[in-house]
């Protein structure tokens, strides 16, 4: 009972930073989203009892994707 409200809450949450990624105008706060994003989704792969995708999520979502989002918006020019 108590992982389905948990599972039930990540869900929520990722939904939530989806939403936010997608809202917010400022393209680095856009891609820290994501980025907890995939570690929210990771988590609950890992709850779901599949650690080997777990992990790659973790790696490539959130660690290799987010680094190559920021390099690419840090090589853009910033207007305000």
């Amino acid at each position: 009972m108590i992982d389905v409200i948990i599972q039930s809450l990540l869900l929520i949450l990722l939904l939530v930073l989806n939403v936010l990624a997608i809202q917010l105008k400022d393209l680095l706060y856009s891609v820290i989203m994501l980025g907890g994003a995939s570690i929210t989704l990771a988590v609950i792969f890992y709850m779901l009892q599949a650690p080997d995708i777990a992990i790659t999520q973790a790696a490539v979502g959130a660690g290799v994707s987010t680094i190559l989002f920021i390099i690419a918006i840090s090589r853009t020019r910033r207007e305000e």
